[in-house]
């Protein structure tokens, strides 16, 4: 039977307590806080920063959205359902046998306090007291880039850092902000698992900020298999640091400054914890590599019909070009993007319009089929190509970012792209 009531509680937050206690010295103290070492201390490595540093964004989630007091009330079940990952490399032992056995009440928010406690909700930090009170929560790099292999269970098991976590869903999790009103929070919910969007609104530091609206959600990439991509967002409007910056600071909350005056944002917070944590973190993030192919997963014919096809009738290889299969760098000045209009790649325009560079770079290798649409696109080309269905399947899970669109992926019906 399962385990439930005051004991198990005071025993999951006993160990707990012991476990996190002796790895950082003291209770109540939050990893995400060691890793903004002092200067003169040995500085963190880009995981470490990529896993649990905050950037000090408490000041949001805790200061502004109070998810603290959200989070209390929160059971495991439901952060589960809303796409919150649990590390079972964090998890002592005897906390991992009752999961197997089934023995762990779920539906109980002081078990979601416990694994806050004890660093395994993956890109969550939080503050627990010694009285079982959240004090604080921060959220990192890990909570939208990464994901879990379900080892154990569905949502909780060994961490699969730079994949993007598709089932996450921001906008849910945001609605549960007391702050917000009734129509922003309607809006969020459309958001849907796997998506957010970055253009919809800014933290500087103090408030909230809307910048854009209708909101314009967008899916939530990986982040393997950058290296030598050159511009990696999906406009281009810098390299990954620029980005992980106007996230860090401007979308996660962080304490740090970020300026860019082509879309109107500026912000500036001292001191800064995030600027120089950005060479460790991309360093970190170019030794992400995607992800074997298994070679079960495919039809190898088909797939070589599929790269023939790429290479010479769909003339994919004049945008999708070299080992990263993008054009992004090909331009006469490799400091410069060479985009593409989103009407020549299939692109939101109007997303496209709240960028700095108001175009899109090629997708590479590692970004190709994402949605929905991306699928429908490739599809039609190669149906009209003279590819069976069953075979075009096989073929787009071989280049697919999110293989598990197919399995539910509805044919559409045959028209010009």
């Amino acid at each position: 039977m399962r385990l439930i009531g005051a004991a198990f509680t005071l025993f999951l937050l006993a160990v707990a307590f012991a476990i996190v206690g002796d790895a950082q010295g003291k209770p109540g103290t939050s990893v995400g806080a060691l890793a903004a070492a002092p200067r003169g201390q040995e500085r963190p490595d880009g995981r470490t920063i990529f896993r649990f540093d905050t950037f000090g964004d408490e000041q949001l989630w805790t200061g502004v959205l109070r998810m603290h007091d959200v989070f209390e009330t929160v059971s495991p079940s439901t952060a589960l359902g809303v796409g919150l990952k649990v590390d079972v490399d964090a998890l002592p032992s005897d906390l991992v046998a009752l999961l197997r056995a089934n023995q762990v009440n779920l539906m109980d928010p002081a078990v979601t306090l416990a694994l806050i406690r004890l660093n395994a909700v993956v890109g969550v930090q939080g503050t627990v007291t010694d009285s079982g009170h959240l004090q604080q929560i921060g959220i990192t790099c890990a909570l939208c880039h990464s994901t879990v292999d379900n080892s154990l269970t569905r949502g909780i098991g060994k961490r699969l850092d730079g994949w993007q976590n598709s089932d996450l869903n921001v906008g849910a999790i945001l609605a549960l902000s007391p702050v917000f009103d009734d129509a922003l929070k309607t809006e969020f919910r459309t958001w849907g698992p796997g998506r957010y969007d970055p253009r919809h609104h800014i933290f500087n530091g103090m408030n909230i900020v809307p910048i854009n609206t209708p909101s314009l959600p967008i899916v939530i990439p990986p982040i393997y298999g950058l290296k030598g991509v050159g511009f990696e967002t999906v406009t281009a409007d810098g390299p990954i640091s620029y980005w992980n910056s106007y996230v860090g600071v401007t979308q996660m909350g962080g304490k740090g400054t970020f300026t860019d005056d082509r879309i109107r944002v500026s912000v500036t917070q001292t001191p800064d914890l995030v600027t120089p944590k950005l060479e460790a973190l991309l360093d970190y993030q170019l030794r992400l590599k995607a992800p074997e192919t298994a070679t079960d997963s495919f039809d190898r014919d088909a797939a070589r019909r599929g790269r023939d096809l790429f290479r010479r009738e769909a003339r994919c290889v004049s945008c999708h070009q070299g080992s990263v299969l993008t054009d992004v760098l090909s331009g006469p000045d490799r400091r410069v993007p060479l985009l593409h209009d989103p009407a020549e790649v299939g692109q939101d325009a109007r997303y496209a319009e709240r960028t700095a560079t108001r175009k899109y770079r090629t997708t590479p290798r590692e970004g190709l089929f994402q949605e929905d649409k991306d699928l429908a696109s490739a599809y039609r080309r190669l149906l009209r190509a003279g590819f069976r269905t069953g075979e075009i399947v096989r073929v787009l899970k071989k280049f697919a970012a999110n293989p598990e669109l197919l399995d539910n992926f509805e044919p559409p019906e045959e028209t010009e792209d």
